[in-house]
């Protein structure tokens, strides 16, 4: 018996002591980040760095915000991602519902498959045919072809998550407010996704990081600097010559807040919304 209790106790403690390190690994890059971007550009470039800096200086930070019109390419990635997300929402909430009631029809096994085989395909390999797509319908550095783009790769995952928790509902709710007079319309609104809120929040939030993080399409299909988004607005303090390691590290931390800030006020709803449709029945 004492046995047993020294080996749950030294179990508990190695496994606190993993998680711990393993903690202090997922969040030592912005430990790093955070330092370097409240550094003078002397203990910037000194050859032997250190984390803690000793005398703490927010030059870098006043230069991203007032210098380069960092606070304009902030907005101009709420808005996408916003809008990203809206759409992606109204779109998958549909989808997964329709592949969730409807799924003895041939052409909803079918869709689904031609959903899951979209997510194989890398981003990078669309790149080009959506350029040339956004460029024939004159919608180049615009707002529209990256919201387009962001809901187009988020939708098919979208719709899978809030497939898993449809099937966990019980068809007892919708037959019970078919017996009231309830059209299927009314049904998702008054029934369905009031009990969905959770697993919305998830959805909207990986939509909605997906939008605010991605790089690659924002950088090539945006020339404007005042419509300029966050993530490419970041590569101008990375010249071919010389690199402002000040101001990227202090846009970089300013492009985290607002992730960090969503995530810790709705961190309860994403996680009871990623396990949500884990258990079936």
């Amino acid at each position: 018996m004492i046995t047993t209790k020294r080996y749950k106790r030294l179990s508990s403690i190695i496994t606190y002591i993993i998680l711990i390190l393993f903690s202090v690994y997922c969040v030592f890059p912005f430990l790093w980040m955070l330092s370097t971007s409240l550094k003078p550009a002397d203990e910037i470039r000194t050859t032997v760095p250190t984390l803690f800096t000793l005398s703490p200086t927010l030059e870098n930070f006043t230069r991203v915000l007032t210098t380069n019109g960092f606070l304009i390419n902030i907005r101009n990635s709420l808005t996408v991602a916003f809008f990203a997300t809206l759409i992606s929402l109204v779109i998958s909430t549909f989808a997964a519902y329709a592949l969730s009631r409807y799924h003895y029809y041939k052409g909803i096994n079918f869709t689904s498959v031609a959903m899951l085989i979209s997510q194989m395909v890398p981003g990078v390999l669309l790149l080009v045919p959506l350029f040339v797509v956004m460029q024939k319908i004159h919608l180049l550095d615009t707002y529209l072809s990256l919201i387009i783009a962001y809901a187009t790769f988020v939708i098919p995952l979208c719709t899978f998550i809030l497939k898993g928790f449809f099937d966990t509902l019980p068809y007892d709710l919708e037959e019970a407010a078919e017996i009231d007079g309830c059209s299927k319309l009314r049904i998702i609104f008054k029934v369905i996704l009031p009990i969905s809120v959770p697993s919305l929040i998830s959805t909207g939030l990986y939509a909605f990081v997906h939008a605010w993080n991605e790089f690659m399409f924002a950088y090539v299909f945006i020339n404007s600097d005042s419509i300029r988004t966050i993530t490419p607005a970041i590569k101008i303090y990375q010249g071919s010559n010389i690199t402002d390691w000040g101001g990227l590290m202090a846009a970089s931390s300013l492009a985290v807040i607002p992730v960090a800030i969503i995530f810790l006020f709705f961190q309860r709803y994403f996680i009871a919304g990623m396990t949500s449709g884990s258990v079936k029945g």
